[in-house]
């Protein structure tokens, strides 16, 4: 389980982890070790999440949304598969906690007399 709040917590069967080999600079290491990490969350399918939730999570991810409703994240920042397995849940987490902060309402206003 991976544990987003004290309320919110996601399934292991929602995540599902493939490894590739990174970009970029690396030496001879980076042609033969897999240690990209693309953490696709099964956002649409997930009991846990509310639908303004996920709607909110929709419009956060972005291009990182697929059609399916999975949320793709892919990290390649370290040299070691693991590292870059802590990098992508921590930053799932931190898109899921920040879509299931709810916006404060927009009040009216009336315009000043300056801006008339």
């Amino acid at each position: 389980m991976i544990r987003v709040t004290d309320t919110v917590s996601i399934a292991p069967w929602e995540v599902t982890e493939t490894f590739t080999r990174a970009q970029g600079p690396g030496g001879q290491n980076v042609n033969k070790v897999a240690s990209a990490v693309e953490l696709r969350f099964e956002a649409a399918r997930s009991p846990h999440l509310d639908d303004r939730t996920k709607a909110r999570l929709q419009r956060l991810a972005g291009r990182r949304w697929t059609k399916e409703g999975a949320v793709l994240i892919r990290a390649e920042r370290f040299r070691d598969q693991a590292r870059n397995r802590e990098d992508a849940v921590a930053r799932l987490v931190a898109l899921i906690r920040t879509a299931l902060e709810r916006p404060n309402p927009r009040l009216k206003t009336r315009p000043t007399r300056a801006s008339k």
